[in-house]
């Protein structure tokens, strides 16, 4: 028996060997129920998720999901994931491995014939395995626990559980509740009192904006969390790459506009490219005088780490830009050269057109491979989720050539004449 089933679920509980069983980071609470489908209780669980719009995780029992269909798909088409937990609530350590075996196989093939879907995460009752079940995990997903609350006892009612499930909120626990009274050990009565427990603890949940995920849903983010640098590592790369911007803005004259508002730098320098059709009607033409726009990486990274999406990142990109157009239209008439454009090359580039840029496609080539390359290193640098970002949305995060003439500028960003005059004793900066 040590062997056989002690030693191997005391490995795979004390260190997470295979298994799923606690959150590493904040993001949010699973939500699991194993002994199901229950005729009684399941439908006023499913009442209380529905209510809360909370979607969790159903380790069900294969004999109870084939005598209640119609309750497996209905978690199933509320959007819950459905796990196994055997085909009845017997332990491993007292089945053969090819009873076990026989368990899932009949389990798997009952949740096949419900919802067509194959279930790939498995729960053993009372979390015991045998030193075989170690061969499953190529097929199979191990799922423990980091909360139980022994919610199939009555004893202590609806306030011990609700007060053990509030003391753990701030701990992003795997929680284990059960929706049935009917295994060994459990009180008939003891889901009507989880019930009322989960009712109020998701009131409070949901006033406190907790959010729930499916298991399948933690995995995928333990597997990008495994996958990212350390927080720590991340800001050390970071660190290094804007002291680096530092030293190659001093190496090639790339000076702030504004020293009080460094959101641009800048640089006079000659067009070097195809022609382009400017929003004004003129030509921008190899060999023009263009002012070279590069945005403040640390600005970047400040507005970056405050959007929760590219969407919201355009939107305060756009915002910054907009309220910088003056001070860029003033910073022009200070420049002795005659320049032509505005010029500057970016990836994120929503709204530009309203700001009266005009958007080109860099040419293909190696300096179009080599733009893009640099800037989606800079954004998977830069922001938090910048790897999932990218695979999202690679198809809209591709460099353009944003390009705007000074007299369209200097008409759509008019600058009174007497700021500029005011200005004009100031010491100009270029």
């Amino acid at each position: 028996m040590l062997l056989y089933t002690i030693l191997p679920t005391l490995t795979v509980r004390l260190l997470g060997l295979w298994v799923y069983k606690k959150k590493v980071a904040r993001d949010g609470i699973a939500l699991t129920f194993d002994d199901g489908p229950d005729p009684d209780f399941t439908p006023q669980l499913l009442d209380i998720l529905s209510k809360y719009q909370i979607i969790a995780t159903f380790f069900v029992l294969g004999s109870k999901a084939e005598k209640y269909p119609e309750l497996i798909q209905r978690i199933h088409h509320e959007g819950h994931l459905i796990g196994i937990h055997n085909y009845v609530h017997w332990t491993n350590a007292c089945m053969t491995p090819q009873k076990v075996r026989k368990q899932l196989k009949d389990s798997v093939a009952a949740i096949e014939n419900i919802i067509g879907v194959t279930p790939i995460y498995y729960r053993p009752p009372w979390g015991i395995i045998n030193v075989f079940d170690l061969f499953l995990v190529h097929r199979f997903r191990l799922v423990f626990w980091s909360l139980m609350v022994t919610d199939w006892r009555s004893h202590g009612g609806t306030e011990r559980i609700k007060s053990k499930l509030l003391a753990k909120l701030q701990s992003n626990q795997i929680i284990v509740l059960h929706d049935s009274g009917q295994t060994f050990g459990a009180n008939r009565d003891a889901p009507h009192y989880m019930l009322d427990a989960l009712d109020a603890f998701l009131e409070i949940c949901t006033l406190r904006r907790v959010t729930f995920l499916r298991i399948d849903t933690y995995l995928h983010l333990l597997q990008f969390k495994k996958r990212a640098p350390s927080r720590r590592t991340k800001k050390f790369l970071i660190f290094i790459w804007l002291k680096w911007e530092r030293v190659f803005h001093w190496l090639f004259n790339i000076r702030p506009i504004d020293v009080d508002n460094q959101i641009f730098y800048s640089r006079v320098r000659k067009y070097h490219g195809k022609t382009i059709q400017l929003g004004s009607g003129e030509e921008l033409n190899s060999g023009d005088l263009v002012i070279e726009l590069h945005f403040n990486n640390e600005k970047l990274h400040q507005l970056i780490t405050e959007s929760d999406s590219m969407f919201q990142l355009a939107v305060q990109m756009k915002q910054a830009v907009k309220s910088f157009m003056p001070t860029l239209t003033q910073h022009v008439h200070f420049i002795p050269e005659k320049v032509k454009a505005i010029y500057g090359i970016t990836m994120i580039h929503r709204g530009s057109k309203q700001l009266g840029f005009t958007l080109t496609e860099l040419p293909k080539g190696i300096f179009s491979r080599v733009t893009q390359f640099y800037l989606k290193l800079l954004l998977c640098l830069l922001h938090p989720n910048g790897r999932d970002r990218l695979k999202m949305k690679s198809e809209l995060l591709s460099p353009r050539i944003a390009t705007i003439s000074t007299q369209e500028l200097c008409k759509k960003y008019a600058v009174s004449v007497e700021l500029i005059a005011i200005s004009e004793h100031a010491v100009p900066i270029s």
